[in-house]
């Protein structure tokens, strides 16, 4: 029997995340037995043996309520993307550093010999240009970003909890997500879900970036197998492993645009409007990463080429 709690669980990984959770009604091979959701507004979301407690994770009172119940893995996905972090300083370091740091201490000052896993939901989005060819698990994070320093002090302060034995802490760096389910997203690499799935659903979408921009992707769907998995991993994760590159697969929009008319139809490209000038070039985004020592480790990744994003996302939408 294993209890579970999701910090951010009505932000678009941790609906995913806890959905798959309830729909399993397990976590791995042991039966999920308490199921805790916290976000700072409750959604839809209901299983049985769940529980919300709704409020702001930097608060003592509204994140010890979850740690009180002990829960013996801790999803931390609360976040807030690069664009607003970046433009509201302040919000960006509160939802993506304050949260992460409340939480652990709450688990600290639980004792009693309490240690649960902790898996943060990280990012590529430490690493800051200039970017190598490819990135591998030995290449240094240089953010060049609010949001990507507010990752990297989250994966430090986790490890440092770690490393004194109040937690069993492990982060992720996620690949962007693509396709995300939601309204359009503008600023930084939201316009590599908008080309999809805009057009998928009669809208149009704006592309600022040209053809030749390459980035390394992921569906919902294997983020969300990603943290499961991290979750379940067994034995003492070695102190090189706390801070991982997920595995994605490595694109370029022409791609990602190329998939969508052999999909849907070239008539889907003429809802694509590009700007006059491309505000990003293949300068401006990580092109691959070898994530090398995840891979050892059994990390999943769910699709290998455009296609499957799009066909992932359409499953989604309409699901058989």
């Amino acid at each position: 029997m294993a209890s579970v709690a999701i910090i951010g669980a009505s932000g678009m990984i941790g609906r995913a995340l806890a959905e798959t959770l309830i729909a399993r009604r397990a976590l791995g091979t042991e039966s999920l037995d308490a199921l805790i959701l916290s976000d700072i507004r409750k959604s839809e979301i209901e299983g049985d043996a769940t529980q919300w407690v709704t409020g702001d994770a930097a608060e003592f009172e509204t994140i010890g309520e979850v740690i009180a119940a002990r829960p013996d893995v801790i999803f931390h996905v609360a976040a807030t993307a690069m664009g607003q972090a970046d433009s509201n300083f302040a919000i960006g370091y509160h939802i993506n550093f304050d949260t992460v740091r409340a939480t652990l201490e709450a688990i600290r000052l639980a004792g009693d010999d309490y240690c649960p896993r902790l898996v943060h939901a990280s990012s590529i989005g430490v690493y800051g240009a200039p970017f190598p060819a490819l990135i591998d698990d030995a290449t240094t994070p240089r953010p060049d970003s609010s949001y990507g320093t507010q990752k990297l002090m989250s994966e430090a302060i986790i490890a440092d909890y770690t490393r004194m034995g109040f937690v069993d802490g492990i982060c992720l760096r996620l690949a962007t997500i693509a396709v995300r389910p939601g309204k359009a997203t503008h600023g930084n690499s939201g316009f590599f879900s908008n080309i999809i799935r805009e057009p998928l659903e009669g809208r149009r979408a704006l592309l600022p970036a040209s053809d030749d921009v390459r980035h390394w992707l992921a569906s919902p769907e294997t983020a969300v197998a990603q943290l499961i998995h991290a979750a379940n991993l067994e034995g003492s994760i070695p102190a090189d492993a706390r801070a991982l590159v997920m595995p994605g697969i490595s694109l370029t929009v022409e791609m990602l645009l190329a998939a969508l008319a052999e999909r849907a139809g070239e008539e889907m490209l003429s809802l694509i409007d590009r700007t006059d000038t491309p505000n990003y070039g293949p300068q401006d985004f990580p092109a691959c990463f070898a994530a090398e020592t995840a891979r050892k480790l059994g990390f999943p990744l769910l699709e290998e080429k455009a296609m499957d994003l799009i066909d992932g996302f359409l499953r989604k939408r309409f699901p058989a």
